[in-house]
């Protein structure tokens, strides 16, 4: 038998708390307790030598349910398409024009957190529609 196991979802990015807040609200996530003896993460956050000093940030499901997502800092910046994306579950159980108001409705609500609109794929006979975004530092992830 096998072993069901926990993961995160971890981004590499230059600003790492400006990406795990955004996430935030994307998801409905928080963040999660600075460590014991602190009063803020950013009290922790002096505690470090100066190099690590922002250079890491998460966020987590409320509920617990879902994986916790961490973002690190790296020296480079984007330069080719996610191999690997999220799906934004807004529309699950919807279809046609009432899925597309859904979709379009949450787009316009993440617009406005900073997020860009790449792409609105419209219902086929195959496929119902889909929004293709980038959150705030261009990482790519989709409405669905």
């Amino acid at each position: 038998m096998s072993t069901i196991r926990q993961f995160q979802v971890t981004f590499d990015c230059a600003d790492p708390e400006r990406v795990a807040r955004f996430w935030c609200e994307v998801l409905g996530y928080v963040v999660p307790p600075p460590p014991e003896g602190h009063a803020s993460w950013t009290d922790y956050d002096r505690t470090l030598p100066a190099d690590r000093q922002g250079a890491s940030f998460a966020c987590s499901d409320p509920t617990g349910v879902g994986p916790r997502m961490y973002f690190q800092r790296v020296p480079e910046g984007k330069v080719v398409k996610n191999r690997v994306h999220l799906d934004v579950r807004v529309g699950t159980g919807l279809v046609g024009e009432e899925r597309l108001a859904a979709l379009t409705a949450e787009r316009d609500r993440l617009t406005a957190l900073g997020a860009v609109c790449d792409r609105v794929l419209v219902a086929d006979e195959f496929n119902e529609s889909c929004i293709g975004m980038r959150d705030v530092e261009g990482n790519e992830f989709c409405l669905d």
